[in-house]
């Protein structure tokens, strides 16, 4: 049985705060369960790991709690946010831009060979 998730964001458009919900509350789940679990943000929803964008948005319109909101409790139970280092050109963003709950920057060659060779599972939004 793996004990590792990779969660890839890459389709979620961060413009439809109802498509942040799943992704999110899974990785949740998943670490409080005491799964190693990374959430890749890559593509347009690479711009959730940019300081401000992610308060702003709601996965449903009126509730009192951000996407940034998710991502911190997400984060307090143990899962780890990437961005993909091509979304900081994409996106004009520096490493100083990053959210703190961000744990760096990957690249695509080291995601395929972290799937590659640990055992994990792979969940793509």
């Amino acid at each position: 049985m793996a004990k590792k998730l990779v969660i890839v964001m890459a389709n979620t458009d961060p413009r439809n705060g109802e498509e942040l919900g799943a992704p999110i509350f899974q990785a949740t789940v998943a670490a409080a369960m005491e799964y190693e679990v990374q959430v890749l943000c890559t593509a347009t929803s690479g711009q959730l790991m940019k300081k401000g964008v992610a308060e702003k948005l709601f996965v449903k319109p009126g509730s009192p709690k951000s996407v940034y909101d998710f991502i911190k409790d997400a984060h307090e139970a143990g899962a780890k946010f990437y961005c993909c280092s091509p979304n900081l050109e994409l996106f004009d963003m520096k490493e100083s831009d990053l959210i703190p709950e961000c744990e760096g920057i990957i690249g695509g060659a080291h995601l395929i060979e972290q799937i590659m060779e640990e055992d994990c599972k792979v969940l793509t939004y």
